[in-house]
């Protein structure tokens, strides 16, 4: 669909599309909230200066 100037405002898609674009975005989304811990990582690197001083 296009507005008054020809420029693309949206998208029309069968459902059984829809359906299954919901279904792949839910199982990204679900691989991405794991949790992220920081600390796992502390003390991990050995630096040779300071970061501040660098």
């Amino acid at each position: 669909m296009t507005d008054e100037a020809m420029r693309p405002v949206a998208v029309l898609i069968d459902y059984q599309d829809w359906q299954q674009i919901e279904k792949i975005l839910e199982a990204h989304q679900s691989q991405q909230k794991q949790e992220f811990y920081l600390n796992h990582y502390a003390g991990v690197i050995q630096l040779t200066q300071d970061p501040l001083e660098y």
